[in-house]
This record gives C-alpha cells, sequence and structure tokens, in this order.
C-alpha cells in the first residue's frame, strides 16, 4: 500500500517590495524592489506539516508588470493547482498592481483550491519589515480547510481577490475591499489555454471624466493609433462630460469597446435609463480594464 503523499504549499514569487532592499535600512522608502529571492524569503517562515516547494516566476517591480509575466504566472499556477497533492499556492507580488493580477487570476481560474497574493509596504532589510508577517499568514491562510479561490493577504486582513483595490499609498495595510466585484455578465472569459496563447494582447486605454473633459485625447489616439477598448472613469455614477462621451461614441462607431466605471473610490455605478455605454458595477478602472482585455481575448480566439 503506497504511504499518503506529503501535501504540498508552493510558493511562487514576482518579486516587488517584500523581496525589495534599501540602500540604507534606516531610510526604507529608497529601495529597489525585486531583489530577495524566494528561497532566502522562505527562511523561518515555513509551515510544519507541509512540504514547501518555489518557483522564481518572476523578480521585478510590480508597478512594471507585463502580460508576458501574467501569462508565466498563470500558466505555473494552472500547473501546481492540477497536482493533488497541493494544498494551495501563495504568490509573493508587489502591491502597486497587485488588484490587476489578483482580479486577472481569479477571473481565469476561480481556483478551487486557496491561492493567497501576498506583499509589503517596507522591503526585506527594515528592521520592522512587514513581508514575513504576511507571508506566514499567507501560508497560514492557504492551510484552512475552507480556504479557497483567489485572496490577498496583507496587514492581518484576507481580501477576496476579485473585490480588493489599493487605496493607500504608504500605510502598512494598504487595501481596502467593498461588495464582490463580480466579472460583468455582458463581458465573456476566455479559457486558460486561449490567455496562455494569446501572443498580441489587446489594448485598453483608460480615461479620466473630468471638468473640461473634451475627449481629445480619445480622438487623437482612434485617429492614429486605435486601441480596441476604452474603460473610462466617470464622475460620480459613471457621468460623463458630453464632450467625452460624444469622442467615445465615435470611438465605439470605429470598433472600439466602451466600458464604464466611477473614479469615486467606494460605491461603484448603478444601471439607469439613460445609459449610453455599459458599466462594470463596483470593479475599480483597472479591474474594468481587465475584464475588457479578457473579453477582448476570448472575442479573438
Amino acid at each position: 500500500m503506497n504511504a499518503k503523499k506529503t501535501k504540498k504549499i508552493v510558493v511562487l514569487a514576482t518579486g516587488g517590495t517584500i523581496a525589495g532592499l534599501a540602500s540604507d535600512a534606516q531610510q526604507p522608502q529608497n529601495y529597489t524592489a525585486g531583489q530577495v529571492a524566494v528561497e532566502d524569503l522562505l527562511h523561518g517562515v515555513q509551515p510544519s506539516g507541509f512540504e514547501v516547494l518555489s518557483e522564481q516566476v518572476a523578480q521585478i517591480d510590480s508597478k512594471d508588470m507585463s502580460f508576458a509575466v501574467w501569462q508565466s504566472l498563470l500558466s505555473r499556477l494552472a500547473h501546481w493547482l492540477a497536482q493533488d497533492d497541493v494544498q494551495g499556492v501563495v504568490i509573493t507580488h508587489g502591491t502597486d498592481t497587485l488588484e490587476e493580477t489578483a482580479y486577472f487570476l481569479q477571473t481565469v481560474l476561480h481556483p478551487a483550491k486557496p491561492v493567497a497574493l501576498t506583499c509589503a509596504m517596507l522591503p526585506a532589510n527594515a528592521p520592522d519589515s512587514d513581508g514575513p508577517a504576511n507571508l506566514q499568514d499567507a501560508l497560514a491562510w492557504v492551510q484552512k480547510p475552507a480556504a479557497k479561490g483567489v485572496t490577498v493577504v496583507c496587514a492581518g486582513q484576507v481580501h477576496a481577490g476579485d473585490a480588493v483595490q489599493k487605496s493607500h499609498s504608504h500605510q502598512r495595510n494598504p487595501f481596502t475591499s467593498q461588495a464582490l466585484g463580480a466579472h460583468p455578465q455582458s463581458l465573456q472569459v476566455p479559457t486558460v489555454a486561449q490567455v496562455l496563447a494569446c501572443k498580441a494582447w489587446p489594448r485598453v486605454e483608460l480615461v479620466l471624466n473630468h471638468a473640461g473633459a473634451d475627449g481629445r485625447t480619445v480622438r487623437a489616439l482612434m485617429a492614429h493609433d486605435a486601441p480596441q477598448g476604452w474603460v473610462v472613469a466617470g464622475t460620480g455614477n459613471g457621468t460623463l462630460h458630453q464632450d467625452l462621451q460624444a469622442a467615445l461614441l465615435e470611438a465605439q462607431k470605429q470598433g472600439a469597446q466602451v466600458l464604464r466605471v466611477s473614479r469615486c473610490a467606494w460605491g461603484g455605478v448603478q444601471t439607469r435609463d439613460a445609459d449610453v455605454f455599459p458599466h462594470a458595477g463596483v470593479l475599480t478602472a483597472v479591474q474594468a480594464r481587465v475584464a475588457l482585455l479578457l473579453n477582448l481575448i476570448a472575442q479573438q480566439a
């Protein structure tokens, strides 16, 4: 009779502040992200009762997150989640684009097993770095029998991967979350295989409504380097200046897809009878951009 396999937790590292180093540990705001290897991050935080495997998927500052890194991360995550003896996966990531990666992974994979993204606001060599505690919490979270899906574990809190947003630039707990940011029903979701096979990702641009928004940027891009999609962060309930709305209607007639969100931090967009463009509910602008990217990938596959 075969012995029962030891349960495994896999750590996929992408860099970020959690792997960053400051030139002067007493001035931790002056640091370079993505310097410490995942094996070194795991020293002293490995859980008992589980075998921990690790992979260095990338070593970047998350402000530089790319579609290529997303594809690599998705590929390795899908591989490990398919292994019967893998309990869950922890991903180390920078905070700046974490909400986009979390939304992307949750929407494409909807994993039954737990996937915890974790991070830090202070580099690894800061005297009071928050990285080790966050990593320990993430490792503990994926051990829980009831844990599932993509989450963000940071500063003692757990956020749903499709509802989290970075709302503070430097406090230890930079994340908040509101009602679950369900993927808009009007938008398609590609398969993992379709995302991994995508060689030329669609282009989706962001534009902000504000006083005097005249639509000039939209018209200029549509005339010379037209994107396939636009996400517009409207005022209040996703409202748009009449000139910006006119420019986006012209873009729509040229074949671009347009999706509205609110530029407000809370509340999202509610449907109204006078709506001209579809909206993405409570998604943030960057989450909505991911949603529209995925829709375009599914349509072109």
